[in-house]
């Protein structure tokens, strides 16, 4: 391997570290988070991901963009059937139904 490569992450390891990077907006138009891991590794319901470092601090106005090491720590197939199951569940309560009539005054 040449210096200043790596090699990817054995992705169906229960536990492997790998690169990412995060990009953080604080900003009038947009206040949101995102990491992206290196070598587009796939992240499948109950896995885990650890981001390491310090907490990232964005003064308003401001955007950054971070390089950082996250250890991602798969799912059990139980573990993973249960977060699907659950998962479809939890979904449900963030609907708000309304079936009451529109009345006139």
């Amino acid at each position: 391997m040449q210096p200043g490569t790596h090699s990817p992450p054995d992705i169906n390891a229960r536990k492997f570290d790998v690169g990412c990077t995060i990009r953080v907006s604080h900003t009038f138009e947009s206040l949101h988070a995102h990491v992206e891991l290196d070598d587009n590794v796939p992240i499948f319901p109950g896995d885990e991901v650890i981001v390491h470092g310090s907490p990232v601090k964005v003064p308003y106005g401001e955007t950054a963009e971070i390089r950082r090491t996250a250890t991602v720590v798969r799912a059990g197939p139980i573990e993973r059937l249960w977060t699907k199951a659950t998962g479809r569940l939890e979904m449900m309560e963030l609907l708000e139904f309304s079936f009451s009539e529109r009345t006139r005054l």
